[in-house]
Order: structure tokens, then C-alpha cells, then sequence
């Protein structure tokens, strides 16, 4: 019996976690005006990067998804879009911190390849998502300079992300949650 009891206080804790991180995320792109919300993604990545860390497997899916789904009705006319580059984000997280073993079997995380994971990921998303506008529903006229700056700007976003989550989980989460 007690070991059933403690499966299921263990899921409910990944549950609640990764809903907490999904607000978070969640609020980052609700409180900022298109296409600012798009560009400044530093929030997402750094809990999508924790979510791959605390939650694995699939931590970064489940809390990209949860907050593609909040933002999908904060935002209804573009929801399964809006739904569809949050989970590919969140996939791209995971995979790319499976690809990289990014945690050590002893809770190590390894920055250089949390961060190299988490970059590539908001990269190639940003970009999908910025060709999907352009191409698919011509919402946008192609453009140089805006394909750059979306590159530039999602590498430098996804840095920045992965570090801070490699961060907080070495100097604090680690302790709390291992």
C-alpha cells in the first residue's frame, strides 16, 4: 500500500510541477505584445530546459504542452498552431537532451549540453514556426533580415534559457528535488 501511495504522491508532484512551469511559460507570452512574445522566449526555454531535467522523460513535452493549451485559449484563432510549436518546441527539448545525455546517471547535469540542447531547439523551432507564416499562409512577405534576427535572437534566447535552468538546477533544484 505504501508504495502506491508514494507512486502516486511522485506523479502528482511531476504533475504540479510541470503545470507550474507551464503558467510561468504561459504568462511570459501572454504579458508581452506580438511579436515580442515570439522573440523573447528566454522564459520558455528555461523552464522547457527544466522540465527536460526534473521531468524526464518527455518533461519538456508535457510542460510545453500544457502551456501551448493555455495560450491556445488565450490566443483562439491561431490555437493549433499555437499548440502545434509549443509541443514541437517542448519534443525538440527532449530529444535534443536524450541526444546529448544532458543528465548524468548521478543528477549531474551537463551545462555545455543542456545548453547546446535547449539552443538548437528554440532555434529550429523559431525558425519552423517563421517559415510556416511566411510559406504556408503567406501571413508574412519573405524577409532577409527578419529570418536573421529570428535566428540570431532564438540562439541567443535558447543560451540564455539553457544556462539559466542548468543553473538553477545545479545551485538549487537539484538539492530539493533529487
Amino acid at each position: 500500500m505504501v508504495g502506491t501511495a508514494a507512486i502516486r504522491s511522485r506523479k502528482t508532484q511531476r504533475l504540479v510541477l510541470a503545470v507550474l512551469f507551464a503558467v510561468l511559460v504561459f504568462i511570459s507570452k501572454t504579458l508581452l505584445p506580438t511579436p515580442l512574445d515570439k522573440m523573447l522566449v528566454v522564459i520558455q526555454a528555461l523552464f522547457l530546459g527544466l522540465g527536460a531535467i526534473t521531468l524526464s522523460p518527455f518533461g519538456a513535452t508535457v510542460v510545453s504542452a500544457i502551456a501551448g493549451l493555455l495560450t491556445s485559449a488565450w490566443r483562439a484563432p491561431f490555437a493549433p498552431f499555437t499548440l502545434g510549436f509549443a509541443v514541437l518546441y517542448g519534443l525538440l527539448v527532449d530529444a535534443f537532451s536524450l541526444l546529448f545525455k544532458v543528465r548524468a546517471g548521478n543528477g549531474v547535469v551537463r551545462m555545455k549540453r543542456l545548453v547546446a540542447g535547449v539552443t538548437l531547439a528554440t532555434a529550429v523551432t523559431g525558425m519552423a514556426s517563421y517559415y510556416t507564416t511566411v510559406y504556408v499562409f503567406s501571413l508574412l512577405p519573405r524577409n532577409i533580415v527578419l529570418e536573421t534576427s529570428i535566428l540570431v535572437i532564438g540562439v541567443i534566447n535558447g543560451l540564455a534559457g539553457g544556462y539559466l535552468a542548468g543553473i538553477l538546477w545545479s545551485k538549487t533544484l537539484r538539492h530539493l528535488l533529487s
